[in-house]
């Protein structure tokens, strides 16, 4: 459903679809409970020689109007959580096997990606180091490890549906899979300083031509490859 932010990751969908399950049932509810709510409000109003009536709550015809909603939210509730224990699994649990992996580091105020080369491994000679640029290729699965170098920042990829915190001291893994080619914001969501609003990046997913392409745009003549500052 990309009728507010487009979808560019394999799991954005389902966190989608969780959000507007969550939203149709809360709305009903809601939309029911006002319906109750005036209607006694109308038809239960003060009237000319009529004494307003004291409810217990201890008949059967008054327990109802608690018992019977209360199940029926119970039930519902058991939906919402059975929705997301799935889309939680998909996107925390069940970790796909990596294509590559792409490394996330946080500081005040940047972020730094560092990219596998052409051989498609980290922490070889040809890596690509960059600041507040993450460089991807479309329908490859890439795991990332997330750090911080200083305080708590919150890795958010809008168009990812991904939002991860990233805590000093820790690696977080996690993944993703870019199922369509472009340029995105990259966004800290989590108050880290006084030059948070100052810290955006870009993400850039590209075909396999451009994105091999990309990759030979960082050698020197010597073979070496450039980091992007």
């Amino acid at each position: 459903m990309d009728h507010f932010l487009e979808q560019a990751s394999t799991y954005a969908g389902s966190i989608d679809w969780l959000f507007w399950l969550i939203t149709a049932i809360v709305g009903f509810w809601f939309i029911i409970a006002e319906i109750v709510f005036f209607g006694f409000i109308i038809k239960y109003r003060r009237k000319e020689g009529q004494k307003a009536g004291y409810v217990t709550g201890t008949k059967k015809s008054e327990k109802k109007w608690i018992t019977i909603p209360h199940i029926l939210i119970i039930c519902c509730d058991v939906v919402l959580v059975v929705g997301a224990i799935k889309v939680w699994n998909q996107v925390k649990l069940d970790l796909p096997e990596a294509d590559q992996t792409v490394r996330v580091i946080s500081r005040q105020w940047a972020w730094i990606f560092e990219h596998p080369g052409p051989d498609g491994k980290l922490d070889t000679e040809d890596d690509i180091r960059t600041t507040e640029e993450l460089h991807l290729q479309k329908g490859v699965t890439y795991h990332y490890e997330l750090t911080s170098k200083d305080v708590l920042h919150s890795f958010s990829i809008p168009v990812f549906r991904l939002k991860q915190d990233a805590v000093p001291g820790r690696t977080i893994k996690g993944w993703f899979q870019p199922t369509k080619t472009g340029k995105f914001d990259i966004q800290c969501t989590e108050m880290c300083g006084i030059g948070h609003g100052l810290m955006p990046a870009r993400l850039y997913i590209h075909d396999e031509e451009s994105h091999l392409a990309w990759m030979n745009s960082h050698k020197t003549a010597n073979g070496e490859l450039l980091a992007s500052q």
